[in-house]
């Protein structure tokens, strides 16, 4: 969660003091809102209905929130900036209606950042008009969950200089004889989940 969250970060390319919106504070984005906040972003808008998560964001930098399902996002994005949108708009769910508003959301020459993942559906849409009809200067950047030595080693100096604390995702704890109810509580977003942990022990 923390790689790729940061990923979304560095892939939307943040100007110091830019504008930030991260669509879906699930472990990804909630991770790509702490690295929005690393990499000096001077506005970061986390869009998310659930109140736990909305926390969570504002625990992790969120400066303001956006809840879906009582206010048109769009629009209330385009008035925390002034009606520009943000310079970086970064996609954390993986849904066409949600890469849509991302499209629609970001300036001129900004970055839409997607790491969340399409597992459904034939096409994503671009919004033609707030796309620019093509001309915007608009990037898509994409990737995966980077690793490697040299990406651990950064992301543990994070952690150990206490730069961001990822255990405040953990809502459940469960031992490893209790890891069947552990996935299903996680797959079924149960119990306002957002991160299991389950303990080994010898």
């Amino acid at each position: 969660m923390l790689s790729t969250g940061f990923m979304g970060a560095e892939k939307g390319d943040i100007p110091m003091g830019g504008t930030v919106a991260v669509l879906a504070q699930g472990p990804v984005g909630l991770m790509a809102t702490a690295g929005a906040r690393l990499s000096g972003a001077g506005l970061i808008i986390g869009v998310e209905s659930v109140p736990s998560r909305q926390a969570l964001a504002r625990t992790y930098g969120a400066d303001e929130i956006v809840d879906f399902t009582k206010e048109d996002v769009v629009q209330r994005i385009l008035e925390l900036t002034d009606g520009q949108g943000v310079d970086t708009a970064v996609e954390a769910l993986g849904a066409d209606a949600t890469f849509q508003i991302a499209v629609k959301v970001t300036k001129p020459g900004g970055t839409i950042s997607n790491i969340g993942y399409f597992g459904e559906g034939e096409f994503v849409s671009i919004p033609r008009v707030e796309w620019g009809v093509g001309m915007a200067d608009k990037t898509i950047a994409t990737g995966l969950c980077p690793g490697g030595r040299l990406r651990m080693e950064r992301l543990l100096r994070v952690l150990e200089k206490e730069r961001v604390d990822p255990t405040h995702m953990t809502t459940h704890g469960f031992s490893f004889d209790e890891m069947e109810r552990a996935f299903e509580v996680s797959d079924k977003k149960l119990e306002d989940v957002v991160k299991v942990l389950i303990t080994f022990q010898a």
